[in-house]
């Protein structure tokens, strides 16, 4: 457990988005200046591209934190195998592990285990990986199951002050920290708004580690059950926070213990970045369950013999964890292949061949087949490289977060965007924030 701590511990002054003193201590003043300067740029994609100058300037003490930054960016845009292969983030393997075996547990959704989990408890909690943004696609499925059960508020860890957000229905690049402009963390947003949760930002600028925890804590309990005793509130958040015990931040007293003791019960916590896919898949401990299980939608697993107990890997610390499937069975980064194609033009005679990168993006993203591959090509870039490719719901503004965007780093490629059924604005932008092409498009049932 101690390396694990180590990890988190050095994830909090990114987490933050405020630089400590400490962390300015640690990593050199020169990187306040760098922090400042990366989140005043004009869009993910400028932000993208100043990183990448970064990285290539950066002395060695800093590229750690410098890689973190640029990871993130690349989640935001929708690199998302990128992001995972740039900053292999991972939590250390657990000593003294005891895995499971199909003797005694089954895998089952983890979704529909999760939901039924929740009978009773009036705080659930669910953490994610902040460059990883398969982790949010459970919360999105259990929303509406959650929902189900007469749950009432939901709390998001990367929503900021927005007093339109629940009239408007969707969350805009300004309802928030940077990781809202992911995509997936947008639907999240829309899907509890259209379901009717009660939105709750909680999230804290304290640059005291534990100041922050206890500030989040009593942010949730205001908003909610602090107003409605018969409230029911599921809170997706960052790593540690969901902890019902020390342990994952050292000394420090997570969020889900605090908010537990302001409730008078503990949550049902709910861990799904131990388990999840790296960049290289070395830890052997995942490789065995999923040898073992072979998951193809995140899982949880249920003792055979104990009426359905879920598994936890760390029970002290939260009740059941999740595992992620394992998608990209050969190394990152070989899912750009060069592919040839033949080109219709109608100003020339003939058709024309040409090789162009077909980067292949995850398989999760269809989310179980709900949406649909929409093929992009980065000629609606107009040659500007990098360039973000981004689709809106035809009936949401321009500053809406996207339903699904990929940034083009490199020339003459092509892609999918995966979208729902229905209308849908697209539109090419340059680092400057500028549109290069823009237009309609419907994506069929």
């Amino acid at each position: 457990m101690r390396m694990y701590r180590r990890i988190v511990l050095g994830q909090l002054f990114l987490l933050l988005f405020v630089p400590t003193a400490s962390a300015t201590d640690r990593f050199g003043r020169g990187l306040t200046t760098l922090f400042k300067e990366a989140h005043a740029q004009k869009s993910d994609l400028a932000r993208y591209d100043y990183l990448t100058r970064a990285l290539r300037t950066s002395p060695p003490e800093q590229y750690s934190f410098v890689l973190q930054l640029y990871a993130f960016t690349e989640n935001e845009l929708g690199l998302y195998n990128e992001a995972l292969r740039d900053y292999p983030l991972r939590s250390a393997p657990l000593d003294g592990l005891k895995l499971p075996g199909r003797a005694d547990w089954e895998a089952v959704d983890a979704a529909e285990a999760i939901a039924q989990a929740a009978t009773g408890h009036r705080l659930v909690m669910i953490n994610e990986a902040h460059h990883d943004a398969h982790t949010r696609e459970l919360t999105l499925l259990l929303l509406p199951l959650l929902r189900e059960k007469g749950f009432t508020h939901f709390a998001a860890e990367a929503l900021g002050k927005d007093e339109g957000l629940e009239k408007r229905g969707y969350p805009i690049s300004t309802s928030g920290s940077e990781y809202i402009h992911e995509p997936l963390y947008g639907e999240m947003v829309r899907e509890a708004i259209r379901l009717g949760y009660t939105i709750v930002p909680y999230d804290s600028t304290s640059r005291d580690i534990q100041r922050r925890e206890e500030e989040q804590a009593g942010n949730i309990f205001r908003a909610s059950f602090g107003k409605d005793p018969s409230a029911r509130v599921f809170v997706h958040a960052g790593y540690a926070h969901i902890d019902k015990k020390e342990g994952r931040l050292g000394d420090v007293r997570p969020m889900g213990m605090l908010l537990g003791n302001m409730l008078g019960e503990k949550p049902l916590s709910i861990d799904q970045t131990q388990f999840r896919e790296q960049f290289p898949n070395t830890d052997q401990q995942y490789l065995q369950l999923i040898g073992t299980f072979g998951p193809r939608k995140p899982v949880v697993l249920l003792n055979k013999k104990k009426h359905g107990e879920a598994w936890a890997a760390a029970p002290s610390q939260y009740d059941i964890s999740v595992i992620l499937p394992s998608e990209r069975k050969s190394a990152l980064g070989s899912g750009s292949l060069t592919t040839q194609v033949i080109i219709q033009d109608p100003n020339r005679p003939f058709p024309m061949t040409a090789h162009v990168v077909n980067t292949q993006r995850p398989g999760w993203m269809d989310l179980g087949g709900r949406r649909r591959p929409y093929p992009v090509r980065s000629q609606l870039c107009k040659v500007v490289i990098p360039c973000v490719v981004e689709a809106r719901y035809a009936n949401e503004t321009g500053d809406a977060v996207p339903a699904d965007r990929y940034a083009f780093v490199h020339p003459n490629s092509i892609t999918d965007l995966y979208l729902f059924p229905g209308n849908y604005t697209i539109s090419a932008r340059g680092p400057e924030g500028q549109v290069l092409s823009s237009g309609r498009i419907t994506v069929n049932p």
